[in-house]
């Protein structure tokens, strides 16, 4: 029998792309100090990718805990600019100023997935995506931010491909889902391996 799968995030396209993919689950958000924890890794100098795993960790196993029984699934995602780790902007001048430094230049996306089951992670990956943005000009920077704010304010790198993000890159080299947040294909594989979705 297949086992019931909890994703542990509050991301609406991570649930939608497991809807879309006919992946029943339900949402639990997990409280956990980002933020904390990302200071605490970067003051031991840990590499992005540790960082973004360790993140999709402590989300499962934290709602796993509570969910005997359950799969419970935990995605991070960070933003690896020469060694150093972009997060979410906190104002317009902040997403204004990382677009800037990211134009004209290659960047990669790491989205981690860790699967916790009885508190313990079970499964875990780590997709990595590189991308080269336009070195596109002042104006149109701040225009784009201006117009898309409400929609960027909480994605990484300050950009959404599926949306007018697009225009800013030159260059995608890597898995469309890794840019979304979630290594989707390398997950449904795993699921399909346990039985817990139909061949």
């Amino acid at each position: 029998m297949p086992h019931p799968l909890i994703l542990a995030s509050g991301s609406e396209i991570r649930s939608r792309l497991l809807s879309q993919a006919k992946v029943e689950h339900s949402v639990v958000v997990p409280r956990v100090d980002e933020e904390m924890i990302k200071a605490a890794l970067e003051a031991e100098n840990a590499p992005p990718r540790d960082i973004a795993d360790t993140l999709a960790e402590m989300k499962a196993r934290r709602i796993s805990e509570k969910n005997p029984g359950a799969l419970v699934l935990g995605c991070d995602q960070v933003l690896d600019h020469k060694g150093n780790m972009l997060s979410k902007p906190v104002d317009q001048a902040d997403a204004i100023n990382q677009l800037s430094a990211l134009r004209g230049d290659r960047h990669a996306l790491l989205s981690a997935a860790v699967i916790c089951e009885d508190g313990k992670p079970i499964w875990r990956q780590v997709g990595q995506v590189r991308l080269r943005m336009r070195d596109v000009s002042d104006a149109f920077l701040h225009d784009y931010v201006e117009r898309n704010w409400d929609s960027i304010r909480h994605a990484v790198g300050c950009y959404k491909l599926e949306e007018e993000g697009v225009r800013l890159f030159s260059g995608i080299e890597g898995d469309y889902f890794h840019v979304l947040g979630m290594p989707l294909l390398e997950l449904l594989n795993y699921l399909t391996l346990r039985g817990d979705l139909p061949t």
